[in-house]
């Protein structure tokens, strides 16, 4: 029987990551559950034994956090064998009514926090882990990472930042430290986090309801997203069972929708622009880097 596998969640407190962290659980599986306000699991932490269960107060965006929290894990438990990289958060606004200081706290909890802990969960796969055993960090993304929506483009900036982050990740790694990346890109999932989601007042230009932003705030007030959050994460722990990490993992027929849509549309540029690529080199050669 296989030995039950350790799991470093981060934004355990809702959403996937507490989906994610219950069902790791009930699995029999061992969880750190990293989140800014540790109490909010107490019910869980009433169920599970130490051995088990491990609650620590993390905010992603200071690296003492992070660097304290993996130091834990290895004085706890010696090993980690998964890294699920959910926090994160939504901000509806349009560009020009975001004020500089709304993106940037944005972008350091989506984008730098989930790079820096990225970082330590190689450092420790490759240090603390018996050699070779290797690790898999799981990147929660979103369909936002390739199709960005009006109303949501820094978010969709923090995703896209990501995407080319751990895309770059993976390739940087040898294969013989065994370390696979995974970039999970969920359509519309109905979880507790999308209360949570900063929506800024409306930019007045753009306050005519038939102006795309306009329509996306219609859209989502009040609304209730059709997809299942806990099936999501019973199926990315399924994946990570199975053994075979794809390098990313859109969820939800919405997504392979919007995927579709996005490379169909890069297709359409490659045919529609390709002549003006033709003729671009330098007539006395020089290096040419190959995908």
């Amino acid at each position: 029987m296989a030995s039950p596998k350790v799991w470093f969640i981060t934004g355990s407190s809702s959403g996937f990551g507490r989906s994610m962290t219950e069902y790791a659980l009930s699995k029999g599986d061992i969880v750190v559950a990293t989140l800014r306000k540790p109490q909010v699991l107490s019910d869980l932490e009433a169920q599970y034994s130490a051995d088990k269960l491990l609650v620590l107060k993390v905010d992603v965006t200071r690296q003492e956090d992070i660097d304290e929290a993996f130091a834990r894990t290895r004085s706890a438990f010696g090993r980690l064998d998964v890294v699920f990289n959910n926090a994160g958060y939504a901000l509806i606004s349009e560009i020009e009514g975001t004020p500089d200081d709304k993106a940037r706290e944005l972008f350091e909890t989506n984008f730098w926090g989930a790079t820096n802990v990225s970082r330590a969960a190689v450092k420790f796969f490759r240090e603390v882990n018996e050699v070779g055993k290797g690790g898999i960090i799981l990147q929660v993304s979103s369909v936002a990472g390739f199709h960005a929506l009006p109303g949501m483009s820094y978010y969709a900036a923090s995703k896209y930042a990501l995407e080319g982050f751990s895309d770059g990740l993976a390739k940087e790694l040898p294969a013989s430290w065994n370390i696979n990346i995974c970039i999970i890109e969920p359509g519309v999932f109905n979880t507790n986090g999308n209360g949570a989601a900063t929506v800024l007042a409306q930019h007045p230009a753009y306050a005519d309801e038939s102006f795309p932003a306009s329509v996306l705030r219609q859209m989502l007030e009040g609304a209730v997203m059709e997809g299942d959050a806990d099936k999501l994460t019973q199926t990315v722990y399924e994946v990570v069972q199975g053994g075979k990490i794809p390098k990313r993992l859109p969820m939800g027929l919405d997504a392979l929708e919007m995927l579709n849509l996005r490379i169909d549309n890069l297709k359409a540029t490659v045919d529609e622009t390709k002549g003006w690529s033709v003729d671009l080199r330098r007539a006395d050669g020089g290096l040419r880097i190959r995908a």
